[in-house]
């Protein structure tokens, strides 16, 4: 398909996704069936490697028999093998294969031979990984004999008419021993296309179905944990009431902390599957009201019947995501309190060992004032002394008439002043060195 486009004798160029946007709308198109028919639906949990070792499981199996196997980007497959017709479908976490089978008469017994009987063609291919749905639906035509009564558990039966009445389906969404939920659909005038669309709608609303409750029990395997975080959540919050020193704050932060890394790590971990589960929950509802339901004979329809049985799960996976949400926030609320008291306690520290500092400084300073005045006494009774022994020399030899004392006693102001010169510039220069 022509992503361009053309006008006279040029081209408009194409947004580089126009292309894959218009073949997504074709990607699944809806196959015709004929009546009476036998089709068995598996879908597997693949990995991005599974998923790659299975398509090429699947070229090799479509080559051996003489058909084009899936491209690299392709998502779907339909081959024909005989009267067999194989639909191949890969999506984000699971892959389907659905094998379209001749089925009896139409005066046959649904459901026979069993689905066991007739799954030899799936095993001709590696499983893609573990298997999550197995159906078995038989489109059989309408006859007078035909009740689901007999064909399923009472209790768990579901059965609805399409839109215009042209079609009944049935199920119990029980597997039978063989594994397999069976699913009934009766043709009542469809036709060949509309039964492979109401076929395909219904085996997507079973499967869907089933990989939207995958959510519930990793809900149900986080629920202890969210709820020991919550008690947990109110003790500490009310302990911090009372706690008192930074020591005391800081080991409840921890807690906090501590409480919050285990929340989100179980978060992370059912992020995609709850998500999942929700996308799936609403997929399986828009293909039920496209179907159109209509009651039939005092039975619940599918959507009164999963109304029942799987909302409450699917609520229960939401209320769960909503208390991881909200414990959340209420963590984050409490350790920030708490972060602030925390500061606020460290500064207050802070203050206190400033304050010291100032204090220690103030008396380093008084300190290295007395040192420094009794150093330019000591430095100038030293100098005194050695201006004496010189006066007192030039005398002796007669080079001078001044006496001695009183010429080394004039000297003593002119030593001091001159030693503090000399040590107050050293200080200054040690200062500015400093800075």
């Amino acid at each position: 398909m022509s992503a361009d486009v053309t006008i006279g004798g040029g081209r408009l160029a194409a947004h580089p996704l126009r292309a894959a946007v218009l073949v997504e709308v074709h990607a699944r198109p809806f196959t015709p069936v004929e009546t009476p028919r036998r089709v068995l639906h598996f879908a597997f949990e693949t990995t991005p490697e599974r998923g790659e070792a299975d398509r090429a499981a699947l070229t090799a199996f479509c080559q051996s028999r003489g058909l084009a196997g899936p491209q690299p980007s392709d998502k779907q497959l339909r081959a024909v093998f005989g009267a067999t017709a194989l639909r191949w479908e890969q999506h984000s976490e699971f892959t389907t294969y659905t094998w379209e089978l001749p089925s009896e008469p139409a005066d046959g017994a649904p459901f026979h031979p069993p689905a066991a009987t007739l799954a030899g063609p799936m095993s001709l291919v590696p499983q893609p990984g573990p298997v999550v749905v197995a159906i078995d639906l038989h489109l059989v035509a309408n006859t007078t004999t035909l009740a689901p009564e007999r064909l399923f558990d009472r209790a768990s039966l579901a059965a609805a008419e399409n839109s215009d009445g042209t079609a009944l389906y049935a199920t119990d969404f029980q597997s039978d021993p063989a594994g397999f939920v069976r699913i009934l659909i009766v043709d009542r005038g469809l036709g060949p296309e509309r039964a492979g669309a109401l076929t395909q709608r219904v085996l997507e609303a079973e499967t869907y179905r089933t990989l939207a409750l995958l959510g519930l029990p990793e809900a149900q395997r986080l629920a202890p944990s969210v709820r020991r975080i919550e008690v947990r959540l109110a003790e500490i919050t009310a302990a911090t009431r009372g706690a008192q020193g930074l020591e005391a704050n800081q080991r409840l932060l921890e807690e906090f902390t501590a409480l919050a890394a285990e929340l989100e790590a179980g978060a992370a971990e059912s992020q995609f599957r709850f998500g999942a589960s929700r996308a799936y929950d609403q997929i399986v509802h828009l293909r039920l009201q496209t179907i159109g339901e209509r009651k039939f004979d005092g039975l619940p329809t599918w959507t009164s019947f999963l109304a029942r049985r799987m909302a409450p799960a699917i609520r229960t996976i939401a209320t769960l995501e909503e208390r991881q949400a909200n414990l959340a926030e209420k963590l984050a609320r409490a350790a920030n309190l708490l972060r602030t008291r925390v500061d606020v306690e460290l500064e207050s520290q802070n203050r206190d060992v400033l304050r010291s500092m100032n204090e220690r400084t103030r008396l380093q300073l008084m300190l290295q004032a007395t040192v420094e005045g009794l150093s330019v006494a000591a430095i100038s009774y030293y100098v005194v002394g050695l201006f004496g022994y010189l006066v007192k020399g030039a005398h002796d030899a007669g080079l001078v008439r001044v006496d001695p004392s009183l010429a080394t006693g004039a000297f003593v102001p002119i030593a001091l002043l001159l030693v503090w010169w000399i040590v107050r510039r050293i200080r200054r220069k040690h200062v500015r060195g400093a800075g």
